[in-house]
């Protein structure tokens, strides 16, 4: 045998050891409202009912797999979002979490800004009529052509993350005859207790400008000194799926500093602060997300706190929520294809998607809830891997969930909390194509990002 080589063993799937898992739930029909969309419901006949619909029709209607979005849902968060922090906050939706024609012009009725980081995301936001001035542009790379299409159109800031940025977005803005509002995105040493991947405050990362020996001061000198930028304020965002408010205590602190020993050096108060997004949300029952208004109120004392500490007028605040508004909106339906036991181990149910519709547990190593939706069952729970159709051993899309026994191919089940990041970051890995978004309302159902097809395959190979 290779010395790179090892024996596979019944171990190398990473079986979970007895206890390491949570004990299955009392009741494998229940539908843990923490977890799901709002509206979603179980009819009389145990079928999982959302929006008035229930899935077998929308199935039927429009296939598997399929990401099944509440309307109703994601307006009545976004509308809390933007209550909870008033009109002297803004509020910018994350639209890298999850953006379409449809929730720009949602984000638009209901009086949110919207968070843009590349030239598809802009192009998508002004062609479904977001103003520009309530547009921000981020990214940690911005082309020529996307900075001249931001300043052009107007948009109402640009997130400046590098020291070539600021020189860039200045010289663009003047040879287009603008003053360009921007903010200095810094890096603030914070720890955040989440994944690696996407923690962001800490100093070694490819974002923002680090306040540690004093690159973050010598930006702000910069961009003060150059006619085509108007500074308006310090972004932070510390990281993603963030429980703790601990984190942005500590960022509130070393921006309010900046803040501070800008007026002191320049005598000029900066008028906003960006706290950035990162909020979590319940993707399974042992998660404990905040309420809107608990993020507004403890962001609002912590940066009021800090500022009068430091004898300086609180700025305005921003906050960037993504998938706090739209994760828990959507659920991806799927059908079982193959369910295969392994005895002493667990059971592989193989639905009609993976990877390719849901990338954050082989990239993140994320925890999903999933249940059976197009009936009720009685049977004993079974410990179960739900697994896709790719060619990749870690084409896994929920770990390790109790599923019902008498689970059979044909069988509709949903993974709930998939509006965020998993459209968005979908694929044609093996050539497979991406599933639609379907918005339900009311008895409704419409297409607002319809799926792809093989034609849409061929047609960008040129051969």
């Amino acid at each position: 045998m290779s010395r790179s080589a090892h024996p596979a063993g019944p171990r190398h799937a990473d079986v979970l050891p007895e206890g390491h898992y949570s004990a299955p739930p009392a009741d494998l029909n229940s539908l843990d409202p923490k977890v799901w969309a709002r509206t979603v419901t179980r009819d009389a006949d145990g079928v999982v009912v959302v929006g008035g619909i229930d899935v077998k029709t929308l199935a039927e209607e429009y296939g598997t797999p399929a990401y099944i979005l509440d309307e109703d849902d994601f307006r009545d968060r976004a509308r809390a979002w933007r209550t909870a922090f008033g009109t002297d906050a803004d509020v910018f939706y994350a639209g890298k979490a999850f953006l379409s024609r449809a929730v720009v012009r949602w984000l638009h009725e209901e009086g949110l800004n919207l968070d843009v980081c590349s030239g598809g995301e802009l192009a998508t936001a002004l062609s479904a009529g977001m103003p520009a001035d309530r547009i921000a542009f981020h990214g940690n790379n911005k082309s020529t052509e996307e900075i001249e299409r931001a300043v052009g159109a107007g948009v109402g800031r640009i997130v400046l993350d590098s020291f070539q940025e600021i020189v860039r977005v200045a010289h663009i803005a003047q040879s287009l005859g603008r003053r360009q509002r921007v903010q200095i995105r810094v890096t603030v040493g914070v720890e955040a207790h989440t994944h690696e991947f996407i923690a962001t405050a800490h100093e070694d990362q490819k974002f923002g400008i680090p306040l540690a020996g004093g690159a973050a001061a010598e930006a702000v000198r910069r961009a003060l000194q150059l006619d085509g930028l108007e500074l308006i304020g310090i972004h932070s965002h510390i990281g993603s799926q963030i429980f703790d408010m601990s984190g942005f205590e500590v960022a509130a602190h070393r921006v309010v500093g900046l803040l501070k020993d800008i007026r002191d050096e320049h005598g000029v108060e900066l008028p906003e602060i960006d706290l950035g997004g990162g909020l979590g949300i319940a993707y399974t029952s042992d998660d404990d997300p905040r309420e809107p208004h608990e993020i507004a109120k403890a962001l609002t004392e912590i940066v009021t706190r800090e500022c009068e500490s430091a004898r300086l007028r609180t700025p305005r605040i921003s906050v960037e929520p993504g998938r706090a508004i739209v994760g828990p909106t959507a659920f991806t339906l799927y059908e079982v294809g193959t369910v295969k036991p392994l005895d002493g181990l667990r059971t592989y149910v193989s639905v009609d998607g993976g990877m390719s519709d849901n990338i954050r547990t082989a990239l993140y190593d994320a925890e999903y809830s999933v249940a059976l939706v197009s009936r009720a069952s009685d049977a004993e729970p079974m410990l179960a891997r739900v697994v896709g159709k790719h060619c990749e051993s870690g084409d896994i899309v929920v770990k390790d969930a109790f599923l019902p026994s008498d689970l059979a191919p044909g069988d509709l089940i949903a993974v709930p909390a998939t509006g965020a990041y998993c459209r968005s970051m979908a694929s044609n890995y093996n050539h497979v194509l991406r599933p639609p978004v379907v918005a339900v309302r009311e008895g409704a159902a419409r297409v607002i990002v319809r799926r792809e097809t093989e034609e849409d395959l061929l047609r960008l190979d040129v051969g």
